[in-house]
């Protein structure tokens, strides 16, 4: 029996002020989520990848200087979301069961 795995739709921006460590941050939200503007990732995400992505840009960035904001969308407002011009990459439709 496979058991499927609930993903939730996180927004992700950040001001990262030194260029090693922002690069490090894009490209950890690179592997998870799709880039919507230049600070800002949309990622669809396991609760387990959700800890791990938070644990890893947490290991990587400066807590004096740098700041990650984490924006949880429920799935009634995905659905609503407007992009203006209309979003190139997509996911997959996500179906409440």
């Amino acid at each position: 029996m496979k058991t499927r795995s609930n993903k939730r739709m996180i927004v992700v921006a950040y001001d990262v002020s030194d260029d090693r460590r922002r690069s490090h941050v894009v490209k950890l939200l690179e592997r998870v989520g799709v880039r919507v503007n230049f600070s800002v990732f949309e990622c669809m995400l396991t609760d387990r990848q959700y800890d791990t992505l938070r644990k890893d840009i947490l290991e990587c960035i400066s807590a004096k200087e740098d700041t990650v904001v984490y924006y949880p969308i429920c799935l009634d407002c995905y659905a609503q979301i407007v992009y203006q011009p209309e979003k190139r990459k997509s996911y997959p439709v996500v179906r409440v069961i």
